[in-house]
């Protein structure tokens, strides 16, 4: 999905096919929570 907003929107095509950082600390920290 390509970035329209934020920091990433500058490299555009660059990041298609990389992970959102932000979303995946975000599902570890959802792991996390439902483990304990």
């Amino acid at each position: 999905m390509k970035p329209r907003l934020g920091r990433a929107s500058y490299l555009g095509e660059r990041v298609v096919g990389h992970p959102d950082r932000g979303a995946v600390a975000v599902g570890i920290w959802l792991e996390a929570i439902d483990g304990a």
